[in-house]
């Protein structure tokens, strides 16, 4: 399944430095592992914000929740979920435009 996860964090603002670049730093990396293996497919910043909108793929809710659950920041987070299902525009075939041709000829 893919999900659309928005989330927003908001760190203490008495945290020290160390430790705020230090949970940064963490996050990225799992981020990243977490791209590497397939379940996070897609990530946009959202601009003035320290907010993101991104694409999960997990077997199901429950293993969606246990990878976001993980997240080094989690429990400084604000996340929404959505499960996403096919549109019927996504499971046809495309038309072939003039453009995309590879006979030379055009339509």
């Amino acid at each position: 399944m893919e999900f659309l996860v928005e989330a927003e964090f908001r760190l203490p603002p008495d945290l020290d430095a160390g430790t705020r670049q230090h949970l940064l730093d963490d996050e990225s990396r799992y981020g990243a592992a977490r791209r590497d293996d397939g379940d996070l497919v897609r990530i946009w910043r959202v601009p003035g914000r320290p907010a993101n909108v991104a694409i999960w793929r997990a077997a199901d809710a429950t293993a969606l929740h246990e990878l976001l659950a993980a997240l080094p920041l989690y429990r400084h987070k604000s996340i929404t979920v959505r499960p996403l299902a096919l549109h019927p525009l996504e499971t046809a075939e495309p038309e072939e435009s003039p453009r995309q041709r590879t006979d030379g000829k055009s339509s």
